[in-house]
This record gives structure tokens, C-alpha cells and sequence, in this order.
């Protein structure tokens, strides 16, 4: 099979230069190299080793955000698959990968589809490390709003306080306690409750209960 061939025939001719990041995502100051920079060294490093790139998109997902300015911004994620082709016998590899971008207006797909591409020769033709504005995914950042998440119950301001029937339960819990073990436990979680209301009544009224059945159980020891 031909293609493995002309796989490693590209990946020794970019071995060496590689591509550099000389372009610069002014927003969040760091470099990258853009669909441009990947796409003219690769031209005649396929043509050269009789390799050819069928991209093919499987899968892609859209969604809606909103920018912090209040502008609409598209997401656009594509799942693509990448035919590697030999043109001397016809033999392929397929590569899947995947691309995301934003935008503003109509290019978010365009950027997404570039980034697939780009980190497919990055990664098949392992291209060392050392676009224009609206195809590459990297050259600009979006600031985007963080969705709000809507609570079933609002918050309240102040715990309601324990109910009658709540505190006799509690209070019934702490005098079936059998041993001194099952009596710390007892009150301890009963303690939690009542303090988790601010329900300072109940919390004394749990304490004395406490106090009066581990008297019992000392006596009846």
C-alpha cells in the first residue's frame, strides 16, 4: 500500500523547517499557525509524494451563545473524516478528527472545518512546532456570557424553624436510644438539624433531652 509511503514521504519533507507559529491571537497574546501557514507548506510536499486529502464532514452540531456585549455568537463543532489517498495506486487511510469554532456571523462552519484540517497535518505528518482573520478558529477569541441556571425554589432568607412533629420525633429518637453509643448519635444528629434551622429552642430542648437520657442509662448501668 502506497499511502503509508506517502505519508512519511510528506512527513520527511516538513521534518525539518516545520511550520511556525507566527501568527498572533491579539486578544489572548498567543501564537499559532494559521489554516494559511499548514496549507502552502503542505501544497507541494503532497504533490511531491503523490498524496491527496478528501475531507468529508460526518457530523456537525450548531448552537447559539450569547457574547458579553449581548451579540449572537454560533459554536459549530464538526466531526470530520480525512480520505489520504495515494494517487500511484489508489490505496487510502482515513483519519477522523474533529473542529470548533465561533463567530459572529456566517463563518463559524468555515473555521470549524479549517481547524479540523489543520490539527490533521499537525498530527498525522507530526509537523514541528518552530490564516487569515475570518477562517481560522485561532486568530480571535470571543468573550461569551455564562448561561444562567434557573433554581427550582428560590432561596429563602432565613431556615423555617423546626415543626412540632419534627422536634417530638427527634426528641422520641433520643429517649428510645438503647446505649451510650446510640445516644451520641442520636443527639449529635439532632443537634445538626436544629442548627442547620437556627432553631436555638429546639437545639436546647435536643441538648437537655440528651443530658436527661444518658442520666437513665448511667443509673441503669
Amino acid at each position: 500500500m502506497k499511502v503509508y509511503q506517502a505519508i512519511g514521504k510528506v512527513s520527511a519533507a516538513l521534518s525539518h523547517d516545520g511550520i511556525t507559529k507566527d501568527r498572533k491571537n491579539t486578544q489572548q497574546g498567543y501564537n499559532f499557525r494559521g489554516i494559511d501557514d499548514v496549507l502552502n507548506a503542505l501544497s507541494s510536499a503532497l504533490v511531491e509524494a503523490g498524496l491527496v486529502i478528501l475531507p468529508r464532514c460526518v457530523e456537525r452540531i450548531v448552537s447559539e451563545r450569547e457574547s458579553k456585549s449581548g451579540g449572537a455568537l454560533f459554536n459549530v463543532t464538526c466531526r470530520v473524516e480525512f480520505d489520504l489517498v495515494s494517487t500511484e495506486d489508489g490505496s487510502k487511510h482515513t483519519v477522523c478528527t474533529f473542529g470548533e469554532a465561533m463567530d459572529s456571523a456566517d463563518k463559524a462552519t468555515n473555521k470549524a472545518m479549517s481547524a479540523a484540517y489543520k490539527y490533521l497535518a499537525l498530527l498525522v505528518f507530526c509537523i514541528p512546532t518552530e490564516a487569515t482573520p475570518d477562517t481560522d478558529a485561532d486568530f480571535s477569541t470571543h468573550d461569551v456570557k455564562a448561561k444562567k441556571t434557573k433554581s427550582a425554589d428560590p432561596p429563602t432568607d432565613k431556615p423555617a424553624p423546626l415543626s412540632d412533629g419534627v422536634l417530638a420525633d427527634w426528641q422520641a429518637s433520643i429517649a428510645g436510644a438503647a446505649d451510650m453509643e446510640e445516644l451520641k448519635g442520636q443527639v449529635t444528629a439532632a443537634l445538626a438539624v436544629a442548627t442547620k434551622a437556627l432553631d436555638k429552642d429546639a437545639y436546647k430542648m435536643l441538648r437537655s433531652a440528651g443530658k436527661k437520657r444518658e442520666e437513665q442509662l448511667k443509673e441503669t448501668a
